[in-house]
């Protein structure tokens, strides 16, 4: 069978790119004081890479707790980006890899289960702009969000590629589940799963600063 050709790079962003996790699940947690329901980090963690209705929802229906959804995930984004500017930060490598797979010729592109406006925040923030990438797919370009494959194959779509030419970098189990349903290859990072929980995954690595371009290409070529 002759090798598959590395031809994109579909990057998560949230917890692949930038270390969000803790800012998105302060602002959740604020917005629930808010409504008088004290709810704890931890409640979050099975939601982690469902997108925001689903993190706030999963929660929410935990406690048995009333929530308009839609106002919930405005006023949380509402804090959240208050919190960006002087808390994001991109993870050690991460900058450097995507650079390092444009400079090679591949084409890249963020696939997240969140919203836009966060999205564009997070990508300036840190340096990566909307204009870096080849696509930008969002939750707003698919009707079902990971673990399905909707938003991995509008990436794929997108760059005018065929998901078996495409590598996915994720850290959610539910992004594994997507790359997988989709046809594409996963490299998995450590940022908010141990790594043992994270063999559904086709390579481990600890952190993104250990992702290399040799992984990628080695892992289209199976």
């Amino acid at each position: 069978m002759k090798p598959t050709a590395l031809t994109a790079v579909i990057f998560d962003m949230d917890g692949v790119l930038t270390d969000s996790e803790p800012l998105i699940n302060a602002a959740a947690i604020a917005m629930f004081k808010e409504r008088g329901l004290v709810v704890q980090p931890e409640d979050f963690h099975p939601f982690i890479g469902t997108g925001e209705l689903r993190y706030l929802g999963g929660v929410a229906e935990k406690y048995g707790f009333p929530l308009d959804l839609q106002e919930a995930k405005r006023r949380t984004y509402e804090i959240y980006l208050q919190l960006v500017p002087s808390q994001l930060r991109a993870f050690p490598g991460a900058v450097e890899l995507v650079h390092r797979c444009r400079a090679a010729g591949l084409r890249t592109a963020v696939a997240s289960s969140a919203d836009r406006i966060k999205i564009e925040a997070n990508l300036r923030q840190i340096g990566l702009p909307p204009s870096t990438w080849d696509a930008v797919v969002s939750a707003e370009d698919a009707v079902h969000k990971k673990p399905a494959p909707d938003l991995f194959l509008a990436a794929a779509r997108r760059l005018q590629v065929p998901p078996a030419q495409c590598v996915v970098i994720e850290d959610a189990l539910s992004g594994i589940q997507a790359a997988r349903a989709a046809g594409m290859r996963c490299v998995a990072v450590a940022s908010s799963y141990p790594a043992e929980q994270l063999q559904a995954a086709d390579l481990v690595r600890q952190s993104i600063a250990e992702v290399t371009l040799a992984d990628l290409q080695a892992l289209a070529s199976r």
